[in-house]
């Protein structure tokens, strides 16, 4: 389930954002605004649900 402040992953090949990591800011009718983050560059890019996968923002992390 994707919710304000997931972490989420573009999976829509066909969109210039696609395989880019953001954080999900807010969702409304069917869509989510995306933040992307990146050094010196934030974007927030909206998409429909269906365009973005969560996933574990903690994953590959070492301590």
């Amino acid at each position: 389930m994707i919710l304000p402040g997931s972490a989420v992953r573009v999976t829509n090949a066909e969109d210039t954002y696609y395989g880019f990591q953001g954080l999900v800011q807010r969702i409304s009718d069917g869509k989510a605004a995306v933040l992307f983050e990146g050094g010196n560059w934030d974007k927030l890019v909206t998409f429909n649900l269906s365009e973005i996968e969560s996933i574990d923002a903690t994953a590959g992390r070492g301590k």
